[in-house]
């Protein structure tokens, strides 16, 4: 098929390079414009565009979809289909009508639970036990369109964003060359009204950690917060960045360290934390025992506080 990619992180670079693979055309890539980045604030393109460059395609990155130009330019194109993977702009109703066969959106979802900005972090945070990825026609609604394809992941008892991130990535590469390649074949389903979820951006307000709360709900705040933004707490007057953990028996006052060695255990609001990998201000980061041999926490310090 004739095809306009349409992605700008990451995540989408998988799905952009299995399409060159399997032998569809790609008429143009659109990403988003290059953006400051690093200590000298330099723009720096989109992990898309560098991947589409590598690979010899056309690459546009208008600010915006929504001038008669751009429009005009897209469907001048005269692709298939187009496939949108994380693009980061909102495809005004020309846009989306353009392409012969319309545009196909890979989301991490099992939709219609976590529609929305934040799905994959959304998912471990509520404790989820699997996600997947959806291979969604696109309406004019945020995330509201029918399902060709579905498959789904079970998610790690402690499974960090990061990583669920990575394969889910990987899925939906291969999910929308299956739904291209039997596209004649597949029945859109329409979404339920039934189980509707929002997966709101997350703020980094809510990286910081309320250790009254239960162990469970807190370990999943930390890997669902892993790598970024993080959760943290405030050790001796510095954040200290929590990147896995899981729930452990113990007691004693929230944000009490109730032991050390192999990990960091933590009283919570009820039960304990145990913290295996940590991220201290301005050092990369490592496992809770290698951070316990410089740190030198003792049993019965409070963490939070400072």
């Amino acid at each position: 098929m004739r095809l306009i990619f349409m992605g700008t992180p990451d995540f989408s670079v998988p799905a952009l390079e299995a399409l060159v693979e399997a032998g569809h055309e790609i008429a143009a890539v659109y990403t988003q414009p290059p953006r400051p980045a690093g200590r000298g604030k330099k723009d720096r393109p989109s992990p898309v565009q560098e991947r589409a460059e590598a690979l010899g395609l056309e690459v546009r990155s208008p600010a915006s979809l929504r001038g008669e130009d751009a429009q005009a330019a897209f469907a001048a194109l005269e692709a298939d289909a187009a496939v949108v993977v994380a693009y980061g702009l909102i495809l005004p109703r020309a846009v989306l009508d353009a392409p012969a066969r319309g545009c196909f959106n890979i989301h991490a979802s099992l939709l219609p639970r976590w529609r929305g900005a934040a799905p994959i972090q959304r998912a471990i945070m509520a404790g989820d036990a699997e996600t997947g990825v959806c291979i969604m026609g696109m309406e004019a609604g945020l995330d509201t369109g029918p399902v060709f394809l579905k498959k789904r992941l079970p998610i790690g008892p402690e499974e960090t964003a990061g990583e669920l991130h990575d394969r889910l990535s990987a899925l939906g590469a291969e999910a929308i060359v299956e739904a291209l390649d039997t596209l004649d074949d597949l029945r859109p389903v329409p979404q339920p009204e039934e189980g509707v979820t929002y997966a709101a951006k997350i703020d980094k307000a809510e990286a910081a950690v309320d250790w009254s709360r239960p162990s469970d709900e807190i370990a999943r705040q930390v890997n669902g917060l892993s790598p970024f933004p993080g959760a943290w707490t405030v050790h001796d007057g510095k954040r200290l960045k929590l990147m896995r953990a899981r729930s452990a028996k113990g007691d004693g006052s929230p944000g009490e360290v109730l032991s050390t060695g192999s990990a960091l255990t933590v009283a919570a609001g009820q039960g304990a934390v145990d913290i295996t990998e940590v991220q201290a201000e301005g050092r990369g980061r490592q496992d809770a025992a290698a951070f316990l041999n410089g740190a030198r926490i003792a049993p019965g310090t409070m963490l939070g506080e400072g």
